[in-house]
């Protein structure tokens, strides 16, 4: 029996300096226990029942914890003629690369003088593990017998770092090469097809998958739920789901991201009570959930349930509460989540520190916010930057311009924040001067700044100034996202070119992925009186983007303009029973103007008595406005009365109900309307205009 503490003296060769002996130190005791018995079985091979010694030598490589295990190992390896044996060979490169000495694992591939397809296959997932796909698809091109092993380690290398479409090719070239896929190459296929979005190439995986019967595989079976609810397919998500015979706790969570991702929380809650253990994954996706879908009480609610399930939380779980308590004004709920922060010591974390300062901002306590700040690291700029948004928030543009001034230094989130807050404040000219400010100190702007500064230009500048500013963009290479192409059709509109905006929006209709360009279309033709503007809704339509409560302000508007009763009725019943957006005030007020206007006061006083919500001075006028037109006393005389019952110093009110007497000739009415608005000291604000 030889002692654990002394093993062996050998010889090994090394790469750097070619073939040159060198004693070596004897193998630790710290070794493993089972790379201690191989070596054991390597030297006590004459007896019966022993291993053959080139088992024994590839087990040890196997049980190595470290390269320098590796190293002595090859010394023995050497020693005893064992060096061009093809299974011990390939154990030592896989030592080499498995534990990162990529270099010493190549020279060895590269000296050895018989190699096979395990040989190359072993080097190839070396390269991919290290992130070293270049190395990796180049000794894989050169690479004579290639097998599934070799083509499902490239495919999964390239699926895991972005390059879906890649990996997607190299699956094609290997089933054209007749080559059969395993569970592990579909699952990485399949991977891929849900990064591309590629619905119909992931369709034909799905069927090699059942035809090859891969689909039981767990690993296939989790890839597949989640590709179809990367497609937004639920119902074959939920099919995949349903036939799985066994589930790890990866399927029961992709799929509840699923239910989750699509607003399905009532289906997620279901599924979230049978997942039989539950991980900070499910959780966190459940609180999620119900956050997204503005639930924050049930959100809270299974916060407090995990925290008595013993699971602890994450920094990632607590700012998304604690940024839907902001969203919603809960104070107390925050206050709470605030002291949990504090007791779990997560408030160390910077990004922590500035979701609180927001949090207070947003329940308008900025003394807390201030306190907060006081509090954080001064030497990161996030909490400085969140104090000026916070200060903009709440209508404090002096106290965030002073904050900026005294700031150690200011990147771009700093000047961003600084314009953006000027232009919430309705401060135009200010953010333009500070957006020049920002270009002569070399500062180039991104596309969020860019979105601030459109608004500004819309609010209070020109079309030529506008037309620079666009040209602006376009010369840096400014990227044009979906706000910054809603803001320039928008921007547009406002300083009166609407055919500006038209072409601009032809330009990059292509690109556009959410509402908000079409939005800003449609509301702008819509308030340049074109027809056109309905036209782009039932384009919309083809597109499969969902129009929101913003699209059909701007539709009914639109209908509003044009006199189009029957079209604003059908539009006004679609975002009910089509797209179940129930109409806010502003929707309201929009058919009691299209009703009125159009002489159907019977109509739009009905309307007016079925609203869920209170009205407002604005579709009472609008009713007033329309009972002149029409000469309806009956009707004026009533939109009068609850004028005054909401704003008894609405002026303008009293001046168009004395207006509709007038144009009767009952000049004592006119009279008494008259005196009766000088004894409540009600007066017609006068119109005013910016234009000088």
């Amino acid at each position: 029996m030889i002692h654990a503490h002394v093993r062996c003296t050998a010889f090994y060769a090394l790469p750097a300096n070619g073939f040159r002996t060198r004693w070596v130190s004897p193998i630790s005791s710290k070794a493993s226990p089972v790379l201690l018995d191989c070596l054991d079985s390597f030297y006590n091979r004459s007896l019966l029942g022993s291993p053959p010694p080139e088992f024994a030598l590839v087990s040890a490589l196997k049980s190595c914890s470290s390269v320098c295990h590796g190293k002595q190992i090859q010394s023995l390896v050497i020693k005893s003629g064992f060096a061009s044996n093809v299974y011990v060979q390939n154990s030592l490169i896989n030592v080499y690369a498995k534990f990162g000495s990529i270099n010493t694992a190549r020279w060895m591939f590269d000296s050895c003088h018989l190699l096979d397809t395990a040989s190359w296959n072993i080097m190839i997932v070396g390269y991919v593990k290290l992130g070293l796909l270049d190395c990796a698809w180049k000794l894989f091109a050169e690479m004579p017998d290639r097998d599934c092993v070799s083509f499902t380690t490239v495919i999964m290398g390239f699926a895991q770092n972005d390059q879906p479409f890649q990996a997607l090719e190299i699956f094609r070239d290997m089933r054209a090469c007749g080559v059969v896929a395993n569970e592990v190459t579909l699952a990485s296929v399949l991977s891929a097809c849900s990064h591309l979005l590629a619905k119909e190439t992931g369709k034909v995986v799905h069927g090699i998958a059942v035809k090859s019967a891969l689909e039981v595989f767990v690993i296939v079976s989790t890839n597949l739920v989640n590709m179809y609810i990367c497609f937004s397919s639920l119902d074959e998500a939920e099919c995949v789901f349903s036939r799985m015979t066994e589930r790890n706790i990866v399927t029961w969570n992709v799929m509840l991201n699923g239910y989750s991702k699509s607003g399905a929380i009532d289906l997620a809650e279901e599924l979230f009570e049978r997942i039989p253990m539950k991980d900070l994954v499910s959780w966190s996706t459940m609180i999620d959930g119900y956050v997204k879908s503005g639930r924050l009480c049930e959100a809270l609610i299974t916060f407090c349930g995990m925290l008595r399930a013993g699971v602890v939380s994450n920094e990632v779980t607590i700012v998304d509460l604690l940024s839907a308590c902001a969203q919603f004004s809960a104070g107390p709920e925050g206050h709470q989540l605030h002291a949990v922060i504090l007791k779990s010591g997560l408030d160390c974390h910077t990004f922590i520190q500035t979701t609180i300062i927001h949090f207070y901002a947003a329940c308008g306590q900025i003394l807390e916010a201030r306190l907060q700040f006081s509090l954080s690291n001064k030497e990161i700029l996030s909490p400085w930057n969140a104090l000026i948004s916070s200060f903009m928030k709440n209508n404090m543009p002096d106290s965030a311009r002073h904050l900026f001034e005294e700031m150690p230094a200011r990147d771009l989130v700093s000047w961003s924040s600084i314009i953006a807050g000027y232009v919430q404040n309705k401060q135009f000219d200010s953010a333009l001067v500070l957006f020049q400010e920002m270009q002569d100190r070399g500062l180039r702007p991104n596309e969020i700044t860019m979105v601030s500064v459109v608004s500004a230009v819309a609010h209070s500048g020109t079309l030529e100034q506008g037309i620079m500013v666009h040209q602006y963009i376009v010369n840096n290479s400014i990227y044009l996202n979906d706000n910054l192409c809603a803001g320039l059709v928008d921007m547009y509109a406002k300083c009166g070119c609407i055919q500006k905006a038209l072409e601009f929006f032809d330009e990059v209709y292509n690109k556009i992925t959410t509402i908000s360009p079409w939005n800003a279309i449609i509301y702008g033709l819509a308030m340049h009186g074109q027809a056109k503007s309905l036209d782009l809704f039932h384009c919309l339509l083809k597109t499969g983007i969902k129009p929101n409560l913003v699209t059909f302000v701007a539709v009914l508007c639109a209908c509003c303009h044009g006199g189009l009763v029957e079209e604003g009725k059908k539009y006004f019943k679609l975002m009910k029973n089509e797209y179940n957006i129930e109409p806010n005030i502003k929707h309201y007020g929009c058919m009691v103007d299209l009703l009125a206007k159009a002489g159907h006061l019977e109509e739009a006083e009905k309307l007016i008595q079925e609203m869920p919500m209170k009205t407002d001075v604005v579709i009472w006028g609008s009713l007033l406005a329309a009972s002149r037109t029409y000469g309806n006393l009956e009707k004026a005389a009533k939109a009068k009365e609850c004028l005054t019952r909401l704003d008894p110093s609405h002026g303008a009110g009293e001046v168009t109900y004395s207006n509709i007497f007038a144009a009767l000739e009952m000049w004592d009415e006119v009279a008494l309307v008259r005196k009766d608005m000088q004894v409540k000291g009600v007066a017609k604000v006068p119109g005013c205009s910016e234009v000088i």
